[in-house]
């Protein structure tokens, strides 16, 4: 899908950078071809130090924060100016793939070992980050790493955070070696970039190389659960039912219809329901089920909440049945800084990549990171827009461009120094 037309005198190796996420991808590999990389797990661990490993023979300085944050630096001529910064994440879902997270950390270190082969020098000090924790699938929250770093989360509530086995993050992080010392978030960050795969199929649609990504979707999570009266599913007439589960199927219905009325950002999802008592002849008493709604606009997210609310009500009102909701997640519509999205959209007309501009569906350590320095992303591909699979795949040449793209714009504020 890469068509660069454009040359750029200092050039990425997409060989070598491909190279460097097939052997992260060996530790924790599935059967299926993806990783079982959860955070904070020995796995985790060895995938830690060979990044930071990788780091240190690029003659970067490797630090660790005390909530396992990693962040490689490569001096600048001025280390008083603030760092321009990218990163992601590599920790997995259970049955993750090779390149979610995984691309946004090993481009950067390809940034830094691309200006090391050109010996080339920028004023600011550029910095990687390897955020903990970012996927949420062992600890929650989400996004703890970064989360934490911009102050969302309270450091000593997230080293005191359980997984199910009831082991604390802050004994996990001590015993794969990366209990750091740095105060969180206590460092200036002039600007930070992330690359990734989009884990969505409009760039493959659309046969577009690289989406400028101009801001992330808008996001409110619900748990509900709607009551009513389990009763015998023979002798019980129809007109007099409680039925908790048929009741919920409307409110479930006006979700998706609620995320089409608000097309085309519009999102609206259940992911989850269980129903009690689950017996085949017995009217459902119970229904629990999540709901998840998103938009790009802050004002059409806050309509669809409240058509939400009143959806409820209606049907509350109408079968007998009580609907009770709670907010558990609220993350308002973030966009990116224009002129850092400037400097990605240039980088790619420069390199000669097909682009368009996309906001972001799912969550990145990128939104917490647009609260405290100029921020901006850069996705690629993924084939069929297949994510949180073994299956994920990306080309070689699609995250080269996106790595190009990266190098590019981050020099535009790192400022490289002109030979004499």
């Amino acid at each position: 899908m890469s068509n660069s037309t454009v040359a750029t005198p200092v050039k990425i190796s997409n060989q070598r950078l491909y190279q460097s996420l097939m052997d992260l991808a060996k530790i924790g590999a599935t059967p299926k071809g993806g990783n079982c990389r959860l955070a904070l797990t020995e796995l985790d661990g060895q995938g830690r130090d060979l990044v930071s490993s990788w780091m240190r023979e690029a003659g970067m300085t490797v630090s660790v924060d005390q909530v396992g944050n990693i962040f490689g630096r490569r001096a600048g001529l001025n280390n008083a100016l603030p760092p321009i910064m990218t990163g992601s994440h590599i920790d997995t879902q259970p049955t993750g793939g090779k390149f979610d997270g995984c691309f946004g950390v090993l481009a950067g270190l390809e940034v830094v070992r691309t200006l090391n082969d050109h010996d080339i020098q920028t004023q600011a000090p550029i910095e990687v980050a390897i955020w903990t924790n970012e996927e949420g699938t062992r600890f929650t929250p989400v996004m703890m790493g970064s989360g934490a770093f911009i102050g969302k989360f309270a450091i000593e509530d997230i080293l005191n955070t359980v997984d199910k086995d009831g082991l604390r993050v802050g004994d996990e992080l001590k015993s794969i070696g990366y209990d750091g010392s740095d105060p969180v978030g206590q460092r200036d960050v002039g600007a930070y970039f992330e690359a990734h795969i989009e884990q969505g199929p409009i760039l493959e649609h659309e046969q577009k190389t690289i989406g400028v990504v101009t801001g992330s979707l808008g996001l409110r999570w619900y748990d509900v659960t709607v009551v009513g009266m389990e009763m015998h599913a023979g002798p019980t007439p129809m007109g007099i039912r409680q039925d908790a589960l048929y009741a919920a199927s409307f409110i479930m219905q006006d979700v998706v219809q609620n995320a089409l009325e608000h097309a085309p950002h519009g999102r609206g999802t259940v992911g989850s329901a269980n129903v009690f008592p689950s017996s085949r002849n017995v009217i459902p008493g119970k229904v629990t089920f999540t709901v998840d709604i998103r938009h790009e606009s802050a004002q059409a997210l806050q309509d669809m909440h409240e058509r939400f609310k009143a959806t409820c009500e209606k049907v509350a009102a109408k079968h007998h049945v009580s609907v009770d909701i709670k907010e558990v997640s609220h993350f308002p519509p973030t966009p990116f800084n224009p002129e850092m999205v400037q400097a990605v959209r240039q980088a790619a007309q420069q390199g000669g990549h097909s682009h368009m501009d996309i906001v972001t569906g799912a969550g990145h350590d990128a939104v917490y990171m647009a609260s405290v320095a100029p921020t901006a992303m850069i996705f690629v591909p993924c084939k069929d827009g297949v994510s949180h699979n073994e299956i994920e795949d990306a080309t070689p040449e699609d995250l080269g461009a996106g790595a190009q793209v990266l190098l590019d714009a981050m020099l535009v504020c790192a400022k490289p120094v002109a030979e004499d």
